[in-house]
């Protein structure tokens, strides 16, 4: 087995389509074909369903994706670990975030470690809850902040960094714009803006809904933070989210109301991997955004 052929075989996996990652990896169609071919012979299976120009995996042949994809990531990890023992305040992280966090949490934490260390390389990759689980625990990347922080998967270590309070945002013109603070069960008739399913922040919302005997009229999803203060700012009905993506950033047109009884959190923060090392950027970095928050702590303390 090459690593020509399992790179081949993870871009026609990826294509489903011989010519197409041909194309992409600029060598001749032919030359994908063959050595796919040897690479299935060699492993005694098929990994491909053949339907004319255009392939599948087989049941086996996804089997066999995630694991040459871990595969890959542990060779490329290699390689990063040995140009960054070198000097490792010049390598890259490659960090996965939660597009709530993108609006200030995410800027803060980069801005200020790029102040300390200015020729590390971020590659950023966005994320829902789920995805970003997933995405550390198969190796694409060996860190991710998210909210809230999962505490008892076996395969991740979750750090919490801080929490934060879910807050109501109104349009200007609503009713209950000039309260200080709003019950929950005061919006049992409003028309919600929220994520769509599969959002963390959209189930803890409907549950705490629930607890009040009511289940929230979601009338619009956006998969975007923006859109959705976007669409709360059109007077199109309410939403619930955490306080940190209207710091600096409290759309025209709209209040931004705590909400009581309950109070409703979220932790946010960082996992890894567990047993997993980090590599040694990436290290420096775990360990500044730790320091970071922690500073924060002792100083609104």
């Amino acid at each position: 087995m090459e690593l020509r052929q399992i790179k081949y075989f993870i871009e026609v996996a990826k294509r489903e389509h011989v010519t197409e990652a041909a194309n992409n990896l600029h060598v001749a169609q032919s030359a994908v074909s063959r050595q796919i071919t040897k690479l299935e012979d060699e492993l005694g299976v098929d990994l491909f369903i053949r339907d004319g120009r255009r392939v599948r995996l087989t049941p086996i042949g996804e089997v066999f994706l995630k694991r040459m994809e871990y595969a890959l990531q542990v060779i490329d990890d290699a390689k990063q670990v040995i140009h960054e023992y070198t000097d490792p305040e010049k390598g890259t992280i490659n960090i996965g975030f939660a597009s709530s966090l993108a609006l200030y949490i995410l800027p803060t934490i980069i801005s200020a470690f790029r102040r300390e260390y200015p020729s590390v390389n971020f590659n950023l990759v966005q994320g829902n809850y789920y995805e970003l689980k997933e995405l550390v625990s198969r190796g694409k990347a060996n860190m991710a902040l998210l909210a809230p922080v999962p505490t008892k998967d076996k395969q991740l270590i979750g750090k919490v960094l801080s929490t934060e309070h879910i807050v109501a945002l109104l349009p200007l013109n609503h009713p209950r714009a000039k309260q200080k603070t709003l019950k929950l069960h005061q919006l049992r008739t409003e028309n919600f803006i929220m994520f769509p399913e599969n959002y963390i922040l959209r189930d803890m919302i409907i549950q705490a809904c629930k607890q009040f005997g009511f289940s929230p009229n979601i009338t619009f999803e956006g998969a975007d933070i923006d859109a959705i203060k976007g669409l709360v700012s059109a007077g199109l009905g309410i939403s619930l989210i955490p306080e940190s993506t209207l710091v600096e950033n409290l759309p025209r047109g709209t209040v931004r109301i705590p909400v009581t009884e309950p109070v409703v959190t979220r932790t946010v923060g960082i996992i890894i991997p567990e047993g997993r090392e980090l590599l040694p950027t990436e290290k420096i970095f775990y360990d500044f955004v730790i320091d970071f928050f922690s500073r924060i702590e002792r100083f609104q303390n």
